[in-house]
């Protein structure tokens, strides 16, 4: 999701909720986003997914950013959708492991911990470094020039 805050474009981000992530920033943050079911739509699978991890239902029509592969392997296909929400009212799915890691007990965790709205400058180094390329491609899709940090 984008959004227009007089020039400046921002773009919302997620960061992972869970133990293993609670204390990282830069380069841990993501795109909403998560696994399409076998045989389902790459865009009907991100509006499902989007709902899941935010609580926001999308309306709005989806606009393809292409398809990256992340260090581990994992395929992403993602859309851009202009938008506008309130992230402290976001609302995540959970997921439940075993934490602390042998001490058989299993403990629920937000799919995402929160949220935030940044300018491209500011996601770069946010954004997990295999989804950089879609800060540039939202850029190149609404027709702004995108800053990199120097």
């Amino acid at each position: 999701m984008y959004r227009r805050v007089g020039s400046r474009l921002e773009v919302l981000l997620a960061h992972p909720g869970g133990p293993y992530w609670r204390r990282k920033d830069h380069g841990a943050w993501s795109i909403p986003k998560g696994e399409a079911d076998a045989g389902e739509d790459a865009a009907v699978a991100a509006v499902r997914e989007f709902a899941e991890e935010t609580g926001v239902a999308l309306t709005a029509r989806l606009e393809p950013l292409g398809e990256i592969r992340q260090r581990g392997g994992k395929r992403v296909v993602a859309f851009a959708v202009e938008g506008d929400l309130d992230v402290a009212a976001i609302t995540s799915n959970s997921f439940e492991i075993e934490w602390p890691r042998g001490s058989a007990r299993m403990q629920t965790f937000p799919e995402i911990d929160r949220a935030e709205w940044f300018d491209l400058a500011a996601a770069h180094p946010k954004i997990l470094d295999g989804q950089r390329p879609f800060l540039d491609r939202l850029a190149e899709l609404v027709g702004r020039p995108e800053r990199r940090p120097a």
